[in-house]
């Protein structure tokens, strides 16, 4: 691997830190073995790696930390183990929860901004088109590299706070731009445009193509609508769930794909899938594991909530209390935002939780015995069942809230083109 002078002088331990040269090891190292030949200069990280998997995490960024390891571009953190605001929300046994907490003080320490959000793009973490970004979080690395344009791979634990200190990152994969073009059509085009202006269409679309693309770069055409954050969010948090995926072009929204040919750099794709109603409706229903009678809650927010879902939630509601615990997860920066206009009172009086600084398939905080979850996400679908032993039912959001208010499960197939 072709170092430059500084690179190479702080890897020996001639400049920096002990942790400085411990963090250079570990990209330099993980490069070589990515296949990189060299490294770029990075401009922000978003570090997953301060949730709680095992005490490991938390020596290890306690070492960096005793280390005089300090973050040297900006770096927002990822959801942690913890409520910070409740930290006896989470079930975690005592032990278990003091390291959580360890962990996450290490990365106050080494200068983090404490964001603890899934969402950082909606907390003000917004890279520039055309940046080097070293980003965790699946959601919101496919977020960054397709709505904002910047360039990422999939970062994973302590290779991105190794990241953060060395303001490096390897140079391999969709930090290149021969990397970035797209060999698949996913043509959305047959689908009714009142389908595609469905707030819950988008975390189907994206299950769906996280299954069929898997690893390659695809771009979605014939959208025909400016979709909102909100929207994508949940496209890019269903298509990294269910598959690999880092980049999804999409015409008119990608900065990269203003239309078709520049998304596919003039080449013919190598695969045309045209997207189906029926292809839509299985996705759909794969999501839910059961179909009907009771259920015991109701979970929103993954990728945290944004203010205006909240406030759609609300007005869906219509003071109107629930029957069981709806759980919503979300970012302090929303909290704060709905403190300014009473919107925290007015969810907490329907009976909601709020669930902050982490997340419900991430630590243990629904019911420990077992039962019927609806959701409106595609990711809380796909995890449900194997991190909290909870069988989850899809919905639209106005699905969740109607269910929530009956105590069953309510749905409209008619948003569905179902009769």
């Amino acid at each position: 691997m072709k170092l430059s002078d500084e690179e190479r002088s702080v890897l020996n331990g001639d400049i920096g830190e002990p942790a400085d040269r411990m963090a250079m090891e570990i990209v330099t190292q993980a490069g070589r073995m990515l296949g990189a030949d060299s490294l770029i200069k990075i401009e922000s990280t978003h570090i997953d790696g301060c949730l709680y998997h095992g005490d490991s995490g938390a020596l290890f960024c306690e070492k960096l930390v005793e280390g005089g390891g300090k973050v040297k571009v900006p770096s927002t953190t990822n959801v942690g183990a913890l409520n910070l605001m409740d930290p006896k929300q989470s079930r975690l046994p005592e032990p278990q929860r003091k390291m959580a907490l360890r962990l996450m003080v290490a990365h106050s320490r080494m200068g983090c901004t404490p964001s603890w959000t899934c969402a950082p793009y909606q907390a003000g973490a917004r890279p520039r088109f055309g940046t080097q970004v070293a980003w965790g979080e699946s959601n919101a690395v496919a977020f960054v590299n397709t709505v904002l344009g910047a360039r990422t791979n999939r970062y994973g634990d302590f290779l991105d706070i190794a990241c953060a200190i060395t303001a490096r990152a390897p140079n391999y994969g969709l930090h290149r731009t021969e990397n970035r073009i797209a060999t698949l059509i996913l043509d959305v085009g047959r689908l009714s445009a009142r389908l595609k202006n469905e707030d819950a269409f988008y975390p189907v679309l994206g299950s769906l193509i996280g299954r069929l693309a898997g690893e390659t770069v695809c771009v979605v055409d014939g959208m025909a609508t400016e979709p909102t954050d909100d929207q994508l969010k949940a496209l890019c948090a269903g298509a990294a769930s269910t598959g690999a995926v880092g980049l999804i072009h999409i015409v008119g929204v990608t900065p990269e794909a203003p239309d078709l040919a520049t998304a596919l750099s003039g080449q013919a794709a190598e695969e045309t899938i045209v997207v189906s109603h029926q292809m839509i409706i299985d996705t759909r229903d794969s999501l839910s594991a059961a179909g009907q009678g009771s259920i015991d809650s109701v979970a929103l927010g993954s990728p945290h909530f944004s203010t205006s879902e909240c406030q759609q939630l609300l007005q869906l509601a219509e003071g109107k209390k629930f029957q069981v615990p709806v759980y919503i997860c979300l970012g302090r920066h929303t909290v704060e935002a709905l403190e300014a206009d009473n919107s925290k009172q007015q969810l907490e009086d329907l009976g909601v939780v709020l669930v902050v600084d982490t997340c419900i398939v991430v630590t243990p905080i629904l019911p420990a015995t077992p039962g019927i979850m609806m959701t409106n996400s595609a990711k809380f679908a796909h995890y449900a069942t194997g991190n909290t032993g909870h069988q989850p039912v899809f919905g639209t959001l106005s699905d969740c809230v109607a269910s929530a208010q009956q105590g069953r499960l309510v749905r409209d197939q008619t948003v569905w083109g179902v009769q």
